[in-house]
């Protein structure tokens, strides 16, 4: 059976790693080298610098493309090296349009860093086809997709969005950090270029800061491939050790964060303290069925809005002790915090209100503890605050 034939939990654990030729090491060794011998000026044996490449990232960035269905991944040290890395293939005068709840971060490095420079950014609502393609115009070059989206957790049709990009010659991107390639690969549905966070769910364990860019097109990764190496925003060969060591349990531990967050937003959607659950696997979620064509479960990421104050929503995040108000994502632990004020407070405030993302909207990351644990430190907090 071909590498490509094997199921995704199999490829988890053995693409891109072999046990090593020399020792029979099982694990793919760290190679804490900054430089390598060569046999002659320029006649070195595959590394020379490890800026420009080392044995533990390239047994990642294989394992990474194998993941997601794509011949090609390089990693990065952290998300948004990834995505400035992405916008590194851009121009000035080029166009980019985005969805209008995308990360604070991806929404700062947007406008305050790369507007300067003679790109111009449009913030649309993305599940709005019609809205996509007014927004595109000649000088498109780029089409930034979130799916679902970060905290509102839109589900955008990739495969509709990447027609549109590629009907004015643009690339589709798509930052799948919350889905992972456990639940979703986007180069399936026509996306040019896959971005994460490895720091998130591939990592897994909240202790590595990382980013990744995966895709098909042999010429888009070979231009990638040369901002990684002169922007050098690389991981060290240790973290690359650790986010291989996530991959291995991805799928284990994304089935019980998915079984985890359904049962949560059942239970806060039924609950008299909350307005509003979003969550994709609920009946409620208006793209729900897309969710459910394009995903193969749901993910472990949520958001609400209480039928309160912002002052009772700022009293939930703080009272809860199963769930940890901190940023970030995707670790074995529960996370809960306030985007408006942590997260996604770089989005001018008045921008956030027209986006949907309200002062009081709380955003929970699903860990792997106990269901009934979690209910009730969240019981507990709605006490506190009502």
């Amino acid at each position: 059976m071909s590498e490509d034939e094997r199921r995704i939990e199999t490829r988890a654990i053995h693409a891109g790693q072999e046990p090593d030729e020399e020792t029979g090491a099982l694990m793919t060794p760290i190679y804490a080298n900054s430089t390598y011998a060569q046999d002659g000026p320029g006649d070195h044996r595959g590394y020379e610098y490890s800026r420009t490449g080392n044995p533990t990232r390239a047994d990642l960035e294989s394992n990474l493309a194998a993941l997601e269905g794509g011949s090609y991944g390089r990693a990065f040290s952290s998300g948004m090296g990834a995505i400035n890395t992405v916008l590194n293939l851009l121009e000035a005068g080029d166009h980019v349009v985005a969805g209008n709840d995308v990360y604070g971060g991806t929404h700062r490095i947007f406008t305050q860093v790369y507007e300067k420079y003679d790109l111009e950014f449009d913030f649309v609502e993305t599940t709005d086809h019609d809205a996509v393609r007014d927004a595109v115009r000649d000088e498109t070059a780029l089409v930034w997709v979130e799916t679902p989206t970060n905290p509102l957790m839109r589900v955008n049709d990739i495969d509709a969005l990447a027609d549109i990009a590629h009907d004015v010659d643009a690339l589709c991107a798509v930052d799948n950090t919350f889905a992972t390639p456990y639940l979703q690969r986007p180069l399936e549905h026509g996306a040019d270029i896959v971005s994460h966070s490895l720091t998130k769910y591939l990592g897994g364990h909240s202790d590595i800061v990382g980013g990744a860019l995966v895709t098909d097109d042999a010429d888009l990764d070979e231009e990638i491939g040369f901002y990684q190496n002169s922007v050098g925003a690389t991981p060290s060969p240790f973290d690359c050790f650790l986010v291989l060591r996530g991959t291995k349990t991805l799928p284990v531990r994304m089935d019980r964060h998915c079984d985890n967050a359904r049962e949560l937003a059942a239970w806060l959607d039924d609950h008299e303290a909350v307005e509003t659950v979003h969550y994709p696997g609920l009946d409620s979620h208006p793209q729900h069925e897309l969710a459910a064509e394009q995903m193969d479960d749901f993910g472990g990421m949520l958001s609400f809005e209480l039928d309160g104050t912002l002052e009772q929503a700022s009293t939930v995040v703080e009272e809860t002790a199963v769930f940890t108000l901190a940023e970030s994502l995707g670790g074995v632990e529960s996370l809960i915090e306030q985007p408006a004020a942590m997260t996604h407070a770089a989005i001018p405030r008045e921008e956030r209100l027209e986006a949907g993302l309200t002062d009081g909207l709380i955003r929970v990351s699903v860990g792997i503890e106990h269901i009934d644990d979690m209910k009730a430190d969240l019981q507990q907090a709605f006490s506190a605050a009502f």
